[in-house]
């Protein structure tokens, strides 16, 4: 009740301001910290501008990109989409020049002769101003995401942008503004809604083999701790800064993203409020007092509060459904994304590449039968492009059918499946569950970013035999 009171003390006392932008009304805390704010975050009043869910923008017959971030996912990016027909990569962007070099490199041979952009932190900003650029794809640091992504788009781009999208509930509403007052898409690269098992179980929820759909779960479970402290991998310790500053699911959209796909959240039901809990932390200090007595430049963060180990939130929807996500990269666990979908006929999961299907309480359907199921169910992006994205790769192939998938759309003028929406909602359960974890585990609202449009927009719909479903060189 105490939540409620707030929150419409909050909105009565901003109810005329929030025409320029939504406020930022929150900060992240610890358990306990009491200087985490003690308000949730509101919807800000009007309506949609524009609603991009559906929106199929004019077509580009040739998709010119410019490339801005080219560390680890970056970098994998540009060989891989060059397989792809009707892309010219026309610019490379880094603040490493030799980052910027090794990519350009990998086009030697190729149609390909971007410009070049490094040295300078503003060094993107002249990408994303050139007229003959198309998409600009993000793949930085995260506290860059929004910056980049809202000025890319008031410059006339679409943009593609790695996850997660936002990381405050401030920059998850910029970005829905900037895309329906532009009317550029705000493409989210979740690659895990491309991964085949989830593209199968989606293709059988489309068809009615699981009946209802009740609960769903995922994770990003990842033992990924000791990187963090590396300077090479991770430079500027820009993901420890992340970890040693926020307490919560800070990565949520792997486990996510299929889930709500299948669910048609955003697109027939939407979330309602979520709660979350952390345990402590029992390894990133440590092992941060263990590198300092080594090294006094990790002396920085022996004083700080790191992001506990495991972080579960729950999340309610409208239609009574749940979700369960967790989050753990800094625990000896075997890496998963812990995939369930539970209905009132069947039941889907795959935990540590091991993907399954059950019809009842009976057990898991045999070998056999599953194979079956998969030679009636596969849908035909994965029939006509899977054989393709193993080969070319990323994540087993997940990342080329992600960015052919989006290409497809762009060139033929079609509806992108993962919107604006989709980036800020599913990237919204960080700053969410922050919230929750720091208020004792207390229920949060989940704002909706379509406005009310949930209730009209249409499924994604990967049944469409686009026009173009074979542009793989």
């Amino acid at each position: 009740m105490s939540n409620r009171r707030n929150f419409l003390k909050y909105t009565g006392l901003v109810a005329g301001g929030l025409a320029a932008g939504p406020a930022k009304i929150f900060a992240s805390g610890h358990d306990g910290d009491s200087s985490a704010a003690a308000v949730i975050p509101p919807q800000p009043p009007g309506s949609q501008v524009f609603n991009m869910c559906g929106y199929a923008a004019p077509k580009i017959e040739t998709v010119r990109i410019g490339f801005i971030g080219l560390g680890n996912r970056g970098s994998e990016a540009v060989p891989r989409i060059i397989h792809i027909e009707g892309v010219d990569v026309r610019a490379l962007c880094d603040i490493k020049d030799a980052q910027v070099q090794l990519a350009k490199n990998e086009l030697i041979g190729t149609s390909h002769n971007p410009a070049l952009y490094s040295g300078s932190e503003d060094e993107w900003r002249k990408l994303c101003e050139r007229d003959d650029i198309d998409v600009v794809y993000i793949a930085t640091p995260w506290k860059w995401h929004t910056t980049m992504a809202v000025y890319a788009m008031q410059h006339g781009k679409h943009v593609a942008v790695e996850v997660p999208a936002a990381k405050t509930l401030e920059e998850c509403w910029e970005l829905v503004n900037t895309s329906e007052k532009t009317k550029r898409h705000c493409i989210f690269l979740e690659n895990e809604c491309y991964d085949f098992f989830e593209l199968l179980t989606l293709n059988m929820a489309r068809q009615g083999f699981f009946g209802e759909i009740i609960h769903g779960e995922g994770a990003y479970i990842h033992s990924i701790g000791e990187s963090l402290f590396d300077p090479v991998r991770r430079p500027g310790l820009w993901r420890l800064d992340e970890n040693a500053h926020r307490n919560g699911n800070l990565y949520p959209t792997h486990g996510l993203g299929p889930v709500c796909v299948i669910m048609n959240i955003n697109r027939g039901d939407k979330m309602e409020y979520l709660t979350s809990m952390s345990s402590n932390d029992f390894s990133l200090h440590p092992y941060a007092v263990q590198l300092a007595a080594k090294d006094p430049a990790y002396n920085k963060y022996t004083d700080k509060h790191f992001r506990g180990n495991m972080n579960t939130t729950t999340i309610r929807t409208n239609l009574g459904r749940t979700i369960m996500l967790q989050h753990d990269t800094s625990s000896p666990r075997v890496k998963s994304s812990r995939y369930l979908i539970s209905g009132t006929k069947g039941t889907a999961q795959c935990d540590a590449d091991a993907p399954r299907i059950a019809t009842s309480h009976e057990g898991w359907v045999s070998q056999d039968v599953f194979n079956q199921l998969e030679k009636q169910y596969t849908p035909a992006i994965v029939q006509k492009m899977g054989e393709m994205a193993r080969l070319v790769g990323g994540h087993g192939g997940m990342d080329f059918l992600t960015d052919w998938r989006w290409i497809d759309c762009i060139r033929n003028g079609l509806p992108i499946d993962h919107d604006v929406y989709d980036a800020a909602l599913w990237s919204s359960m960080a700053p969410l569950s922050e919230w929750s974890v720091a208020h004792r585990s207390s229920p949060i609202d989940i704002p909706d970013f379509t406005r009310g449009a949930w209730r009209k927009n249409a499924p994604v719909d990967i049944s469409i035999d686009h026009p173009n479903l074979t542009n793989a060189k």
